[in-house]
């Protein structure tokens, strides 16, 4: 399937040949200015990319790209005793990834945060003989309908012991974070993709429903991922870009910073 075409602005592989990217033309995203163009792993194989292999954090390893594809984020492998998880997805993937990636003990269950890290989930689900887990709410998004994609429905799903799924339901009403409850010595740590956005000053994270468009998210939207939040503990959180982390007091920098995106609210009285 390495003709597939992929989405050259998003990253996404589809299944079939089309002339648009839905992905791209909603307002969460955005058609590159150069119009909608497609790409697909040969090309991109052909062009010279590679590996990018390198621990973020004790136990979590960043796999992503050089150059980067799509809008630039890296996966992470985390890598416990109950089986590992590759969080979020990139859109390349060649033999010299799937070998480092084998050598760190495989991928033993796949869960992306929203419908812009697809990337080629279902060519990586294949590699590794691995489900991916996706909430049903954003079902519609998924570019390549496939066999290996579970579609999880609820608040929260476990999917390897101790690694549990958390529909915030920021950004998309899909949009999911993943807890680790033995991460950072048993501090706890939280996946957050772009759910909930590590900014540049790394002690704080934001909420937006489009973040190319500058779209803030809705206040209701904010609290209730909050809430869903407030039963765990952790020390970290991982946003979706290298080096995007909040090392220290993760929980309690979600709250703040989400306390201090709702005071800035224009209205949130009836939202």
């Amino acid at each position: 399937m390495n003709d597939l075409p992929i989405c050259l602005t998003c990253g996404v592989q589809y299944a079939a040949p089309r002339e648009n990217c839905p992905i791209c033309e909603d307002e969460r995203q955005y058609v590159g200015w150069q119009g909608q163009r497609w790409t697909s792993l040969n090309e991109l194989r052909e062009a010279g990319h590679k590996p990018m292999i390198a621990e973020e954090g004790a136990g979590v390893v960043g796999v992503g790209v050089d150059p980067a594809t799509a809008i630039g984020q890296r996966a992470l492998l985390v890598r416990t005793p109950a089986g590992n998880v590759l969080w979020d997805m990139v859109t390349y993937l060649d033999d010299d990834i799937l070998r480092e990636v084998t050598e760190l003990g495989g991928v033993d269950a796949i869960a992306i945060s929203h419908p812009h890290f697809y990337g080629t989930m279902v060519e990586w689900a294949h590699a590794f003989d691995a489900p991916v887990y996706i909430h049903a709410k954003d079902r519609e998004w998924v570019a390549r309908p496939d066999e290996s994609v579970v579609f999880w429905e609820g608040e929260t799903r476990e999917i390897v012991e101790g690694l549990t799924l958390i529909n915030a339901g920021v950004h998309f009403d899909g949009g999911q974070v993943m807890h680790w409850r033995d991460g950072e010595e048993g501090r706890g740590a939280l996946f957050s993709g772009d759910i909930l956005q590590v900014v540049p000053d790394r002690r704080w994270v934001s909420f937006m429903h489009s973040y190319p468009n500058l779209i803030p998210e809705r206040p209701r939207t904010v609290r209730r991922a909050l809430s869903l939040l407030a039963p765990y503990d952790f020390d970290r959180v991982y946003g979706g870009w290298w080096k995007r982390v909040v090392h220290t007091d993760g929980a309690d920098a979600v709250r703040r910073s989400a306390e201090r995106y709702l005071a800035f609210a224009l209205d949130d009285s009836d939202s």
